[in-house]
């Protein structure tokens, strides 16, 4: 693994909020950081079957296309009565022919808990 030495970094996301934490975070250090929404580049598919591995997926993507370090996270809602799920896939749980919809997804979370019976408390981590 290469040391980060400059001063700007990619932040491989299309999500305004978390660049926003992203650069808070950073700004003590002096880095600045543009996100691959702003630079118009396109969302890798995230075939990888962790949290971590999709992140690769993304870092990499973005500093092959932008010519910069890039800085990605994936994460997603693990419940534990669903061994895990949607876990990677929350996202494509989201996903509507108009755009994600988080709402929906977290419906069907608590159908599939009610369809189980599962017991409470019920656990997830996120």
């Amino acid at each position: 693994m290469r040391r980060f030495d400059g001063d700007k970094l990619v932040i491989a996301t299309h999500n305004a909020g978390k660049l926003v934490e992203i650069a808070e975070l950073l700004e003590p250090f002096g880095v600045s950081v543009i996100s691959a929404g702003e630079l118009g580049l396109e969302e890798p598919e995230e075939t990888e079957d962790t949290f971590a591995g999709n992140a690769r997926i993304k870092a990499h993507f973005a500093a092959k296309a932008s010519g910069l370090p890039a800085l990605s996270d994936d994460s997603g809602i693990a419940v534990d009565a669903l061994d895990g799920a949607p876990g990677v896939y929350t996202a494509d749980w989201a996903e509507t022919p108009t755009g994600r919809d988080f709402p929906m997804a977290m419906k069907k979370v608590w159908d599939l808990l009610e369809d189980k019976n599962a017991p409470e408390p019920r656990t997830a981590a996120f």
